[in-house]
């Protein structure tokens, strides 16, 4: 505020100017006849103009100070002003007084104040600046150049008058002329790291505004960083805008470097911590390292137990892990902390359906709807609970509530995956018609959907209908994904529909060997193949197997049956 950085020292200059004045006097007692009795009362009317000067200045200023503890903002301006103008060596009240009248949308009172200051010879460079500011902001970019060019060569060692040039010549629409002046100022030979950063910063800033110049503006900012960083600032603030510069311009492990240290340096700042570790966690996010990511949100969770974002950001690595069961504790967390987080719900139902809880589901999508409104995702997650407990009528119910919701307010959400859920949904409610129409959607909005090729051409083999399709379905699936064990069991299982157990049995053994867990109806389907190929040991071996993985009734009998190869 003004009143603090100005009144100290007028009141130490009229202090200073008193003390001086009293020692002129004091030590000559007596001038004698040989004195210039002249120069010595031209000196005391000087002393005298400067000590009524600035005590006229003091006066409007703490009257400025008074209006300012009374709200009375105008008012206040007008005697800072008055002050300005009374003591016009003082650029420290002159700037601050400009200031304000910029901020007040007054350029012009800034102008005048600024303008007057500048007419010293021993004007600032932050004078000059500042003018070249107000200049620029009146749109008389000619005189807002040559002062900032003022500033520049009165102060070389301050970024100010480079950026504000800078500026000057990207809205004239000359990018070159702004790179050069850029190139001026990475030329002083003794700049400071914060001054290297700032650099850094324009230059990346060029890149944005003219993207022709990106590349070679961002190497420039970059080698700006590097300087600044054979610096070895020990200022954690500066460090940190340092890190910030290198993770900005694409170099994650530099800037992950500088964040670690800083974890280690920082004072006990927990925001500045949480900040720090947030960067990290995008950092490693980006280059795949789950790992480290996962370190730095537990840090921040150390910091703060409370921080709901951290939890969820969490939760939702360890769903992308398929880690369920951790995913749904940090789900469960982040809503304990931030009951209003709809989308954690939303979450949290998902990985409970992923471990076969859709009980649990369900009573955290009531959850959900009783505290937010009627949409799209609270009826299509709850569709998908209720198929997990094989209540097929009432996920179909909720499915088709969610399209209602869609086709009116979002249609964009009704999706492959959507038409692939609700037609699965009536297959296995044996609605096969409906479920058909719903699959010929699916794939007709992505006709590469592998799964749904499969699903649908599966759902035919099955059926022994419309096999010729159905293997050029899952024909399909398998050459978009050829390692796929699910599949190649249903290619297996077609062709054997087709009569060809010979070619079957080869995908089916493929299979066999890609599965990642044994699978107890593709082994049924081996031991049926070789029935079918007059092999009865093997397929009794194939059975067992299979009734081993899962209890099923008609597979023990075909295995009491002799596998005669009659199903």
């Amino acid at each position: 505020m003004l009143r603090s950085c100005w009144l100290s020292g007028m009141a130490l200059a009229t202090i200073t100017l008193m003390a001086t004045g009293c020692h002129s006097t004091s030590s000559r007692h007596d001038p004698g006849p040989d004195s210039d009795a002249g120069a010595v009362s031209s000196r005391s009317n000087s002393i005298s103009a400067t000590n009524e000067k600035a005590a006229k200045a003091h006066a409007h200023y703490a009257a400025g100070v008074i209006h300012d503890i009374n709200d009375e903002a105008e008012a206040a301006l007008q005697e800072y002003y008055e002050a300005a103008i009374a003591d016009p060596e003082n650029d420290t009240l002159t700037l601050e007084v400009s200031r304000r009248f910029a901020q007040n949308k007054q350029p012009e009172k800034a102008l005048e104040l600024l303008t007057r200051a500048a007419s010293r010879p021993n004007a600032s460079g932050a004078v000059f600046a500042n003018l070249g500011f107000i200049y620029s902001q009146l749109g008389k970019q000619e005189q807002a150049i040559a002062a900032n060019r003022s500033a520049i060569k009165k102060s070389p060692g301050s970024l100010t008058g480079y950026q504000n040039l800078f500026l000057n010549y990207l809205q004239l629409k000359q990018p070159q002329e702004a790179l050069k002046v850029l190139d001026e100022a990475a030329k002083q030979p003794n700049a400071g790291a914060e001054f290297l950063i700032s650099l850094s910063e324009l230059y990346a800033n060029l890149g944005v505004q003219v993207p022709a110049q990106k590349e070679a503006a961002n190497a420039r900012a970059l080698q700006m960083l590097k300087r600044a960083e054979k610096l070895n600032p020990a200022n954690p603030p500066t460090r940190l805008k340092l890190a910030d510069g290198f993770n900005l311009l694409g170099d994650s492990a530099k800037a992950a470097q500088i964040y670690l240290d800083l974890l280690k340096t920082l004072p006990d700042l927990p925001q500045v911590r949480e900040r720090v570790r947030a960067k990290l966690t995008d950092i490693y996010l980006r280059g795949s390292d789950r790992h480290s990511a996962i370190e730095q949100l537990e840090g921040i969770i150390r910091d703060d137990p409370t921080n709901a974002q951290a939890y969820y950001a969490l939760a939702s690595i360890f769903y992308e892990e398929k880690k369920f069961a951790e995913a749904a504790e940090h789900f469960g967390k982040t809503i304990l902390l931030s009951p209003d987080f709809e989308q954690a719900y939303y979450d949290l139902a998902s990985s409970q359906i992923s471990l076969n809880k859709s009980s649990e589901a369900l009573a955290t999508l009531g959850r959900a709807r009783r505290r937010f409104a009627e949409n799209f995702v609270v009826e299509f997650m709850t569709g998908m609970a209720f198929t997990r407990e094989k209540a097929y009528a009432e996920a179909i119910q909720h499915f088709t509530n969610a399209e209602v919701i869609a086709k009116a307010t979002d249609p964009k959400r009704l999706n492959q995956v959507f038409y692939f859920q609700l037609g699965a949904a009536y297959e296995r409610k044996k609605d096969y018609e409906q479920s058909e129409k719903y699959f010929d959607k699916c794939l007709e909005l992505a006709p590469d959907f592998a799964e749904a090729l499969n699903y649908l051409g599966y759902m035919w083999a099955e059926r022994g209908v419309k096999l010729d399709k159905a293997r050029e379905l899952i024909e399909k699936a398998v050459k978009l994904e050829p390692k796929n064990a699910a599949y190649l069991d249903s290619l297996g299982w077609v062709l054997f529909k087709q009569n060809q157990p010979d070619v079957a049995l080869q995908n089916i053994l493929k299979a066999t060997e890609l599965m990642e867990e044994p699978d107890a109806t593709v082994y049924d389907h081996l031991g049926d193949i070789y029935a079918a190929l007059k092999q009865p040991e093997k397929a009794r071996e194939a059975w067992r197997k299979s009734i081993s993985l899962e209890a099923n009734e008609e597979v023990r009998k075909k295995v009491e049956s002799g596998a005669n190869g009659e199903h």
